[in-house]
């Protein structure tokens, strides 16, 4: 090692020391690696380790001396050689051992923690190239690490896992690796797949599509807090299609367990508090930062509680804190486009406001039953065929938009702000949408890539058509650069994807041109005005939210459409109990002998009639809370349920066999909400 230093120092001398060379050159890791690992792999060869406890305190020596470089010496510039240390360091074989973890890996957490943004931007660099099975071994140390703090900590509403100063250097070291793993992936060029830009070009404003006073979204609320180890990379986690180490690598479950959701989103919301690990969302499950969305849009819709409240105050009005919808059943979509359509046009801030729906000539009182019916009703009629707004692919049994739509921007601008009001209010949606969707949602361009989840055949045939390598492209696949496609009614369109394209045909050197100019038309282009309606609205409702520095594209549509994990045993594990019924009750053993043997589209409707959605929230059946409450002795009465608030109230019917024809008969004939 003291050769590789020499070396460092030799090379710094021929690269000069004048600061504004150094600011020119990033600084570079120089230590070999591969010699590293040798030497490690020799000398933990060693039976019984006599080194280690020297190389320990050695350990700590030096972190702890760093630790205090970094903090008093100049933050913005480091010796290239000292991010050898940390390289070095962290090939150390037995990092994970209790010896190690104890002090050692603490101490070298918070001096990497220490490090300036430009040195973690070296190292994320030269990490990147290690391979998936490296990064991971150095992740699981870090990750076992964190758990092992996490599990013994003493945590309480005086001291959050917020204060613990081991845990928040992991994490930021773990950042690093982070970053590492989406560098050494498959990375999209910002530059030819971000949307945003074209879309402002072209964008009308919204007095234009609704006649509504309200304009296009205000620049302060299209700022997001930027990552500034991103920004020195270049990189953001939506740029890469395939990172070295799957995202779901990095989630850390005891952590996102023990987080005070409530506290780390108030440091959050306050700059230059304590620290937040919704910064560090990458670390995070999807259910816990679901809770960490939650928490920001209850605050909205309070905040514009009170300001219906103060306005009614001053200028003598009703106040208006809701934003209430009254719908009729058979009419639910003219309804319930209307009644936004006016909200948007008066003022869109009011669609920030708690949603409370009512259905015409029934009695029910919306505490979220009603409204989770009422969406799950508007979804089924706006994809029905009738409306050719969207067509559907039955290979996939996906939906996309129909280039050919009669309907106006402005339906498909309410259609978006009903998926925004759907997460903003926290409501699980049974939509079909490729995730190409929600990639253009976050500013992402669809391309090749995308193909592949929406239209498989289509995708493989222009797999094939890459992956051909003859001279005769031209007389083997008979391809122009002129296309056609179908519209919703079945009727043939052709586009050229350049001028005169039926005459060029596509060889070995126009291919790739050619596979980019079909998916750009399709996926992004023959859309475009459909699209940027629809966008409008769901920004319209989610603006102002973190939902794109919390949640990647495959979140967010988790988020709209719940997990697709019916696990019931983790539902009964779950389940509270209240009017006398326990768990060892016989009616609630039958119960779940007889749910456990469902089909799947019974357990659908049975999730249906006692939530009112019958589909899995993000982080499983387990979040769901469902209660099961005694109602009455044995009777003919059929179970009922308050959707609202999760609870089925069930008779103590006296067979298995009656609770079984009443149960199914319950969850197959149940609509509506009318007095129980």
């Amino acid at each position: 090692m003291e050769v590789d230093e020499d070396k460092d120092k030799d090379s710094s001398k021929e690269g000069g020391t004048d600061e504004q060379d150094a600011d020119k050159k990033p600084p570079v890791v120089t230590v070999d690696i591969a010699s590293v690992r040798r030497a490690f792999s020799a000398l933990f060869k060693i039976p019984d380790y006599p080194f280690q406890r020297a190389l320990i305190n050695a350990l700590i020596i030096l972190s702890e001396n760093l630790e205090f470089d970094f903090k008093y010496g100049n933050k913005q510039s480091v010796d290239p050689s000292l991010l050898n240390i940390f390289v070095i360091v962290m090939e150390i074989p037995m990092m994970e051992c209790p010896e190690y973890m104890e002090a050692a890996l603490p101490a070298f957490c918070k001096a990497a923690a220490l490090l300036p943004v430009r040195s973690q931007a070296v190292l994320a660099r030269t990490w990147s190239t290690f391979g998936a099975e490296r990064l991971k071994e150095m992740l699981d140390t870090l990750h076992q690490f964190i758990t092992l703090r996490v599990i013994v900590g003493q945590f309480s509403r005086e001291y959050f896992i917020n204060d613990e100063e081991s845990v928040i250097a992991a994490t930021k070291l773990m950042k690093i690796l982070f970053y590492a793993s989406l560098l050494g992936g498959v990375v999209e060029d910002p530059e030819l797949t971000n949307e945003d830009e074209d879309l402002g070009e072209t964008d009308e404003n919204l007095h234009d599509l609704l006649g509504a006073r309200a304009g296009p979204e205000s620049k302060d609320s299209q700022k997001t807090k930027e990552d500034p180890l991103g920004v020195e990379l270049n990189i953001k986690p939506i740029d890469c299609r395939s990172p070295v180490l799957p995202f779901e690598e990095f989630y850390n479950e005891p952590l996102s367990d023990q987080l005070e959701m409530d506290r780390d989103f108030a440091y959050y919301k306050t700059e230059g508090g304590k620290f937040s690990f919704m910064n560090y969302s990458f670390i995070l499950t999807p259910a816990v930062k679901a809770l960490g969305l939650y928490y920001d849009n209850r605050i909205r819709m309070y905040s514009e509680r009170r300001i219906s409240v103060l306005q009614s105050l001053v200028h003598g009005a009703p106040p208006n804190p809701y934003l209430r919808l009254r719908v009729r059943r058979d009419h639910i979509i003219d309804d319930a486009l209307v009644g936004l359509e006016m909200v948007a046009m008066e003022n869109p801030n009011n669609l920030k406001k708690q949603l409370v729906v009512e259905f015409e000539g029934e009695q029910g009182i919306d505490e979220g039953g009603v409204s989770k019916e009422f969406f799950q009703l508007v979804v089924e009629e706006i994809f029905n065929p009738d409306f050719a707004m969207f067509t559907l692919n039955p290979e996939t049994q996906m939906y996309w938009f129909n280039p050919t739509s009669f309907e106006s921007d402005a339906q498909f601008t309410l259609i978006g702000i009903i998926l925004g009001l759907a997460i903003y209010n926290n409501i699980i949606l049974d939509v079909h949408f490729p995730m190409v969707v929600y990639r253009k949602l976050m500013g992402k361009k669809g391309t090749f890539y995308d193909l592949l989840d929406w239209n498989p055949s289509l995708c493989k045939g222009l797999q094939d058509m890459l992956s051909y390598t003859e001279d005769d492209m031209e007389n083997v696949f008979l391809q122009a650069f002129r296309i056609t496609y179908k519209d919703v009614f079945g009727t043939v369109l052709v586009h050229d994807l350049k001028d005169n394209g039926d005459k060029i045909l596509v060889n070995q050197s126009s291919k790739d041109e050619f596979v980019r100019l079909y998916a750009d038309f399709l996926l992004n282009k023959s859309i475009a005005k459909q699209f940027r309606a629809f966008k409008r609205g769901f920004q319209m409702v989610t603006d102002d939210s973190p939902l794109k520095v919390l949640f990647r594209p495959e979140e967010i549509e988790l988020l709209v459409c719940g997990s697709k994990n019916f696990d019931f045993n983790a539902l009964e594990e779950a389940t509270e109990y209240d009017g006398g019924y326990l768990s060892d009750t016989p009616i609630i053993k039958w119960f779940w002998e007889l749910v456990h043997e469902f089909s799947l589209e019974q357990k659908r409707k049975l999730l249906q009639f006692t939530t009112g959605s019958d589909r899995v929230p993000v982080g499983g059946l387990s979040k769901l809370k469902l209660v099961i409450a005694r109602h009455g002795p044995d009777s003919d009465r059929l179970p009922t349920a308050h959707t609202c608030f999760n609870v089925l109230l069930l008779p103590e019917y006296g067979t298995k066999e009656k609770l079984e024809e009443r149960l199914l008969k319950a969850i197959n004939y149940s609509k509506g909400f009318g007095m129980l």
